[in-house]
């Protein structure tokens, strides 16, 4: 039997297989550090936890609408007004297993022969996977370290073109924690405006997640985008849940049927459970967010620090999300040669570069969603690999 071609387009993603590796060496009786992963190192707030007990004593077992229970796309709607003084209908917003399957339906929707998507690169990997078995083209709007890794407009004026059918834009950016703010989105927007057939995917699952007291400059703010934009966000980051899988989004009124047959063919629903502890998340106390995200800036500076005092590495700061991309090419080795001898040398789990992008091979993405204790640790086991190069 003979598989579909385009089955072997699909890429993974390493920061998994990272996971796996150094959860084998842990069983094996290793002492590993893991600033490999993207996920909080915080618990689930209890008040969310207990009122997922509350769903599971209460019967809330069976199916849900497709597109999520009714009060949770509420809640969503009313968020996004306060957040970001923007009116969206609840009909317009998906709730689904996470945020995977938003890129994952709007690939489909928006892909296929002769159409050509967008987007960053480095980025998350599964945006050029899922862009690949489409059909449609991959279009890297490569983000270089000179820019701080922002979107260059120059470069999207030479790459967007009647053929683009599809953009995704990742603020704050995977991997390189890089932060857009509004005056860089105003101009994105006026680039955006001279393209009206192309529609727009917003990810900004780590919206939440932003440093020196900066605002998000979400697109929902652009009421001129509405009838082509796609935006992404959910709680796996913000609140601790990434095991919950739980995101949302929301989409144009013309789209967002054929986005819901979709899920309906996909999975059916989002968990029920997990949607009633996504409720309490949005609707109860937002104190342990803020604590969170007080957490990950010091150990964002801290990181930050640290890095730039090592001598042959250097790291731009970061600006929101919990990564760091720091730049290794002095060293002489390449990212994946680097995040080998880290691991399997000094017991320390980085992502090279490269899992995020082909041109990142200079860089390694460190995930600071781990304890200040556990960085200055790994941070000193790093740098041992300089001193046997100096030899």
């Amino acid at each position: 039997m003979e598989l579909s071609k385009r089955i072997f387009d699909l890429e993974t993603e390493t920061a998994f297989a990272v996971l796996a590796k150094a959860n084998k060496l842990i069983s094996q009786g290793r002492d590993i550090i893991n600033l490999g992963i993207g996920q909080p190192d915080f618990p689930t707030p209890i008040n969310i936890q207990e009122a997922a007990i509350r769903a599971i004593k209460d019967g809330k077992h069976g199916y849900t609408p497709s597109n999520g229970i009714p009060e949770l796309r509420e809640a969503v709607a009313e968020k996004i007004f306060n957040d970001y003084n923007a009116n969206v209908s609840p009909e317009n917003i998906l709730i689904t297993p996470g945020g995977k399957p938003v890129i994952f339906i709007s690939a489909l929707i928006f892909g296929g022969e002769g159409k050509e998507i967008i987007y960053p690169d480095p980025g998350f990997p599964i945006y050029r996977s899922m862009i690949k078995f489409s059909g449609a083209k991959p279009v890297p709007l490569n983000l270089e370290e000179e820019d701080n890794f922002e979107i260059n407009l120059g470069k999207l004026k030479k790459i967007i073109n009647d053929k683009t059918s599809l953009i995704i834009i990742n603020n704050p950016n995977n991997p390189t924690g890089s932060f857009m703010k509004k005056d860089k989105i105003d101009e994105l927007v006026k680039i955006l405006e001279e393209f009206p057939q192309t529609y727009i995917l917003s990810d900004e699952i780590y919206s939440k997640i932003i440093f020196d007291n900066l605002m998000m400059p979400s697109l929902l703010n652009y009421k001129n985008l509405f009838d082509r934009l796609i935006v992404l966000d959910g709680w796996s980051k913000t609140y601790c849940m990434t095991g919950w899988r739980l995101g949302y989004s929301i989409w144009p009124s013309k789209i967002i049927e054929h986005a819901n047959k979709l899920c309906v063919n996909n999975h059916s629903c989002p968990t029920s459970i997990s949607q009633y502890a996504g409720l309490e998340a949005i609707k109860g106390p937002q104190i342990e967010l803020k604590k969170i995200v007080l957490e990950f800036q010091k150990r964002k500076e801290f990181l930050h620090d640290k890095i730039n005092k090592l001598d042959k590495i250097s790291c731009f700061n970061p600006g929101g999300a919990f990564y760091a991309f720091p730049n290794i090419s002095k060293t002489g080795l390449s990212g994946e040669e680097f995040c080998s001898l880290a691991l399997e040398d000094k017991g320390v789990a980085l992502v090279p570069g490269t899992s995020f992008g082909n041109k990142a091979n200079e860089f390694v993405r460190i995930s600071f969603a781990n304890s200040l204790e556990n960085i200055d640790e790994a941070i000193k086991r790093i740098s041992t690999i300089w001193k046997r190069l100096k030899q």
